[in-house]
């Protein structure tokens, strides 16, 4: 099971929210690319990097961040956030992302997601699922469309999906766990689908449980800011990887 620890942008800044509610952000470094060196520094091989800034104003924005981390170290990234138009998605790749997470426009415009996928392939392209109460959240999680989780990714699979990251909401940012049942779920009806999961991790022993129920990776983001999970800790799974 991949490690990925996630940095999420807002003005430039290494922040963390509260289910997804922009009011409750914390600032956790004013250097994201210093926090990107301190996780390869340990061995950390991926990243998860969202720009929050380009989520709430749907279209790419942090990008220069992107271009920095991308450069000046040899992390894997995949980058989401405001991803929206064939121009978006080219500045991301020619900004030095390995893999974009596509959640907004995979509701609001399945055929240019459909374009992306055959156009890069599945390799490149990562469905996002974010989900409250099962349906998928959009635009940051400040919208939730009508639409339900599982035939939701179900659609996408046989579109040729092969990843996908989920968050369950009502778990993002709270610190008291993943969404077991969510992704227990997923992979009971989509079991050909590599589910990353994303959102609530609060503690080492709950990485096993997640790599039992089949789930291919994990983004681990607050759990390491606010020290519940050290990156020693994580070394046990990086050196698998």
């Amino acid at each position: 099971m991949r490690i990925i620890p996630a940095i999420d942008i807002i003005n430039g800044k290494c922040v963390r929210l509260t289910k997804g509610d922009y009011t409750t952000q914390i600032v956790y470094n004013e250097d994201p690319l210093e926090v990107a060196k301190e996780f390869q520094d340990s061995g950390i091989k991926f990243l998860h990097l969202v720009d929050l800034d380009g989520a709430r104003s749907q279209k790419i924005w942090n990008y220069k961040i992107l271009e920095q981390i991308a450069s000046k170290t040899n992390l894997i990234i995949d980058f989401g956030g405001g991803i929206k138009s064939d121009v978006d998605i080219k500045i991301a790749f020619n900004s030095g992302a390995s893999q974009i997470t596509g959640g907004s426009i995979a509701v609001k415009d399945p055929e240019l997601f459909a374009k992306w996928l055959s156009e890069y392939g599945n390799g490149k392209i990562i469905l996002g699922a974010d989900a409250n109460k099962d349906k998928i959240a959009i635009s940051g999680w400040q919208e939730e469309s009508d639409q339900e989780i599982i035939p939701f990714i179900k659609a996408y699979k046989e579109k040729g999906v092969k990843y996908v990251i989920s968050t369950d909401i009502a778990k993002d940012g709270m610190l008291q766990g993943p969404s077991f049942a969510l992704y227990k779920k997923i992979i009971l009806n989509i079991p050909e689908i590599n589910v990353i999961a994303s959102g609530g991790i609060s503690h080492i022993d709950e990485l096993p449980k997640l790599q039992e129920i089949g789930c291919e990776g994990v983004i681990i983001g607050k759990a390491i800011y606010e020290k519940k999970i050290s990156l020693k800790q994580l070394e046990q799974y990086i050196l698998k990887e």
